[in-house]
């Protein structure tokens, strides 16, 4: 293995452990999301993937769909060349187009069948932005087009939205050997702050054009939301 592909390896393996640590169910999020995608696209079709750096979306939606297309943008480098190394893995290149940037950056006579958006809108801190976020993703989808979205939610002051962030960090605490003090950082450097309740998630959504707002996943202040543009 070059030293190259060493480098992508360890990127993608650590992304792979971090993000199953942050959200335990990551596995059953992305599968009922390929689902329900499944249910509603064509055999050909082309997919919009927010936040597609590691290239889990890729691996999970690419193998089983072999006429769909898909654009990931991410403003990582280095994760673009995790999913990058995924998709030559799984055979994918010739239908990927990887984007380094934000959605400010997918051309915009481009327009898509569907998109996620998965673990993201929480990296985000003015609600302001998370709109602005939302509305240029509703621009670059077809009419009817699917949206998967999944975010951290709840009021920071909520006394329940608390308890479930202290649940999330004994949880930190149980599966890795990092200390109290590391983990308490980590939950700062998360943006729990920026999370916002549902209620106002939902008023972004449907500011931002899209209809039939439905929860679907659920694990402690983690939530998934599926949707279709208005």
């Amino acid at each position: 293995m070059s030293d190259k592909m060493a480098f992508d390896s360890d990127i993608a393996q650590e992304y792979d452990k971090g993000v199953r640590r942050t959200l335990p169910t990551y596995d059953q999020l992305l599968r009922l999301s390929h689902t329900f995608l499944r249910s509603k696209l064509e055999a050909e079709a082309a997919v919009l993937i927010v936040g597609g750096g590691g290239g889990n979306e890729l691996k999970t939606f690419g193998p089983p769909n072999p006429e769909w297309c898909f654009t990931a943008v991410d403003p990582s480098k280095a994760m673009l060349e995790a999913a990058r190394m995924k998709a030559q893995q799984n055979d994918m290149e010739e239908r990927t187009i990887l984007i380094h940037g934000t959605v400010e950056d997918v051309p915009e006579e481009k327009l898509f069948d569907a998109a996620t958006c998965l673990l993201v809108l929480h990296f985000v801190a003015e609600v302001e932005d998370k709109l602005m976020l939302l509305k240029k993703l509703r621009s670059h989808l077809k009419h009817g087009a699917p949206l998967v979205l999944a975010s951290k939610y709840g009021d920071p002051q909520d006394e329940e939205f608390q308890e479930q962030v202290a649940l999330w960090k004994n949880y930190w605490l149980d599966m890795t050997n990092l200390s109290e003090e590391k983990v308490e950082n980590l939950m700062k450097s998360t943006l729990v702050e920026a999370s916002i309740p549902e209620e106002k998630l939902r008023e972004l959504l449907m500011e931002a054009g899209f209809q039939k707002i439905t929860k679907f996943f659920k694990t402690n202040h983690f939530g998934g939301w599926i949707c279709y543009a208005g």
